[in-house]
């Protein structure tokens, strides 16, 4: 049977340490896969649910949003997937007494790792003005709670609608279609935290904001560049393709301030080889980049093509390609030729020969792909860096080429579905026209608040109600005091939630927990059973499954939650069918067929096994819908952060027991870390000249041009081999010290990977 889950949490303050890991997967990654499931689920539901994950008539993991092959293995998810799973099919339940044990102030002092481990929630919970305690409510009262707030608001705007990216598409179609016809575009989601600088930079040079390579692209690329990732931990099934690559002759390039083990070496745990043998080294040139130095990097390698092609080299630039596809060369090729090494040695606190090594192999490659996540997207200047990236695959010729082209590689499982649906506050007219042509009626034109801006909103009592579907929002938010006090602000928060977690206890006058069901579970509504559809990081559409039986008999599915709130909030008036939408899901694909572009025939399209691709000019037609009309090259001036004497610059990363704010255990074990969560990884000679030894305590602040004092306190340093200068160190822990005006230019990511911090004894 499962084990209880803790009654207490567990000391966090005091990890073990020991020397990182050198390879990644193997059959230690399947053991400890199979531990914590049986824990949470038993061995039977283990069994019976791990083989349906990602499985064409099964169910898409909760985990990443890493794409599937056509041929699937068996066992087609990875250790954290695994994690994922178990964590929501688990046996253990969170209903009514619990809350009656255990008071808001109360569960507010508990650890996000102690809270989740509680289990699913099975029944609404309503926290009335001025209690305590969560109490039960029925489905009905609750949305009468929700419509009281919204329809005493003085204007649709005071309203906030926030995503997650585990949403289907059809919830989150539903949810902006609700969102906008009560007269909002106030529909951030937790792309502004993460991949919003990729989208802005890819919108701008290629004209679609989303990657351009299929998996196939990958497994055919000559070289493989993996820049500010750590798939072995974020994206592990990632390791599978690359050692595919790698198999048929890619070099791989691994730009990063930290080793990471998967990138060293990968123990295929579904081959012979990776369970019992040596498994496959990744990484030929491993460049260990400063952060916030990638912008530098990619320039140079830009300069140096263009100095290959001066001196004769009829393959460096593309030139039929810049000719025929692009604009705006002369101004680029000026500014790269103007590139000094000093400053690109100093941006990266890289070796000259390093580059020039990176160089070659980027000269040697016919089909270059590259890869980036959160390492290259959570700095002030992340979207002329993804801009850099893209000026070298343009001289290269190297976009809507087959094993060629922008990888973006997503995170969380249907982030990218959500936006593709409607989630934007700042959605194009053209969408907005056809959501007026389908349903009749005229959706707002004002641009809404992102996450930051919605922070910012309720903390100065411009909005007043905060709905959220999924996610962890006060967790994964920066600046947490700030968060935490402008969720107090408002006057309802709503958390439409399968599991406890923090944001849950940090709440408006009122709050609400609605719980809803997972993707292992299966979705009955009076129409029939019922199924829905995600789109990977690739832009793969493919039907989600679930088998097992609800968590409790009370949980509603999310477009049924939308569905009904819409119908009491909007009431006659509306122009939606919400009840038949409710009912048959195949309903809501038709109109979605109607009015986003690469979903004609929706139902039919998805009904195939593994789906379909969805369109994306560049690649496959060489056309780009920019507002030139090509490919545009880009002449940014290059930046860098600047770290004053005495400080270090710090970057927020995961542990590898840990999914965003989801937070599976206490160790990370490829970095050598065991039972803790507050350590600061800090290069031993940054350390010694800091007067900071390894094993001792200290309290981590960050400076900031507001004056502001914020401080993470009792961090256990950790000597560790990251680049000069830089530290790292894991969120949500760490999110205090990032604050909320400290944004990227132009997409407003929270600057989480560029922390200019000092370090006190604790």
């Amino acid at each position: 049977m499962p084990q209880k889950p803790p009654s207490a949490d567990p000391v966090q303050d005091s990890p073990q340490v020991r020397e990182p890991e050198h390879a990644a997967a193997g059959l230690t990654a399947v053991a400890h896969s199979l531990r914590v499931a049986q824990r949470q689920m038993g061995t039977k539901r283990t069994a019976l649910t791990l083989l349906r994950v990602n499985q064409k008539d099964g169910f898409d993991c909760p985990g990443c949003a890493w794409p599937e092959g056509d041929h699937r293995h068996r066992a087609e998810f990875c250790e954290n997937g695994a994690k994922a799973v178990a964590e929501e099919a688990t046996l253990r339940r969170v209903g009514p007494a619990f809350f009656a044990e255990h008071s808001v102030p109360q569960l507010a002092e508990r650890s996000g790792y102690w809270l989740g481990q509680q289990g699913r929630l099975t029944e609404p919970m309503y926290l009335p003005e001025g209690a305590e305690h969560y109490e039960p409510v029925s489905w009905e009262r609750a949305f009468d709670i929700v419509a009281e707030e919204l329809t005493a608001l003085s204007s649709p705007d005071e309203a906030v609608y926030y995503t997650s990216g585990r949403t289907s598409n059809e919830a989150a179609f539903l949810y902006q279609l609700f969102a906008r016809e009560f007269g909002t575009n106030n529909l951030p989601d937790c792309s502004n935290m993460c991949h919003e600088s990729s989208g802005s930079a890819l919108t701008e040079t290629l004209g679609v904001g989303k990657g351009s390579v299929l998996l196939e692209d990958l497994w055919q690329a000559d070289l493989i560049i993996v820049a500010g990732q750590n798939p072995g931990t974020n994206h592990p099934r990632m390791l599978s393709a690359l050692e595919k690559a790698k198999s048929a002759g890619a070099k791989i390039m691994t730009v990063n301030p930290l080793p990471e083990a998967g990138m060293e070496r990968f123990k295929n745990p579904q081959t012979a080889r990776g369970l019992a043998g040596g498994g496959t080294p990744l990484t030929d040139h491993f460049l260990q980049i400063r952060l916030g130095g990638d912008q530098a990097l990619f320039r140079m390698l830009c300069r140096l093509v263009l100095e290959a092609a001066d001196a004769g080299d009829e393959r460096a630039v593309d030139s039929a390609f810049v000719r025929e596809h692009t604009h705006g060369y002369e101004e680029f090729a000026e500014a790269a030729r103007k590139t000094d090494w000093d400053e690109v040695l100093t941006a990266t606190g890289l070796a000259r020969e390093e580059i020039e090594r990176a160089a070659e192999l980027v000269l040697a490659a016919e089909r270059p792909v590259i890869c980036w996540a959160m390492g290259l997207t959570q700095h002030k200047h992340s979207v002329p860096t993804i801009r850099e990236v893209v000026n070298l695959l343009l001289l290269r010729g190297a976009v809507g080429r087959p094993g060629a082209g922008v990888c973006p590689v997503r995170g969380h499982s249907n982030v990218q579905g959500d936006r593709t649906m409607g989630i934007f506050e700042r959605p194009e007219p053209a969408f907005l026209d056809a959501l007026e042509r389908e349903f009749g009626f005229a959706p707002p034109r004002e641009h809404g608040l992102d996450v930051v801006r919605a922070i910012r909103a309720l903390r100065d009592g411009e909005a007043k109600v905060f709905f959220a579907m999924g996610g962890n929002f006060v967790a994964a938010s920066p600046d947490t005091e700030v968060t935490e006090d402008a969720m107090r602000r408002a006057r309802l928060t709503v958390h439409v939630s399968t599991k406890l977690n923090r944001s849950h206890c940090v709440t408006g006058a009122r709050a609400l927990i609605l719980p809803t069901l997972g993707r292992t579970e299966r979705d009955v509504q009076s129409g029939g059973e019922q199924f829905v559809t995600v789109e990977d990081s690739m832009g793969m559409v493919h039907a989600s499954r679930g088998r097992l039986a609800p968590a409790g008999e009370q949980l509603l599915s999310e477009p049924a939650i939308v569905c009904r709130l819409a119908r009491r909030v909007l009431g006659e008036s509306s122009v939606v069918p919400w009840e038949r939408f409710e009912e048959d899901y195949g309903l809501v694909r038709d109109r979605i067929s109607r009015v986003v572009p690469g979903f004609e025939e929706f139902n039919e399209k998805v009904a195939r096994p593994g789906g379909f691709a969805l369109p994306h000019a560049p690649r496959d037609e060489r056309s780009f819908p920019t507002a030139t009309g090509k490919a545009n090259f880009t002449a940014a001036s290059l930046e860098y952060p600047e770290l004053p004497e005495g400080r270090l610059l710090l970057q927020t990363i995961r542990s590898h027991d840990q999914y965003n704010t989801t937070v599976y255990g206490l160790d990370d074990r490829y970095r050598g870390i065991k039972q803790g969560r507050r350590v600061v990884l800090v290069n031993p000679e940054d350390a010694a000249a800091l007067g900071v030894a390894d094993g001792s305590y200290v309290d981590l602040t960050s400076e900031w041009r507001d004056g502001r004092t914020r401080t993470a306190p009792g961090f256990r340093v950790v000597h560790y081999p990251t680049a000069r200068g830089c530290a790292a160190a894991y969120y949500p822990e760490t999110n205090v010290l990032v604050p909320l005006d400290a944004t990227a230019d132009t997409s407003n990511t929270p600057t989480s990977k560029s922390v200019v911090v000092r370090v006190d004894p604790a």
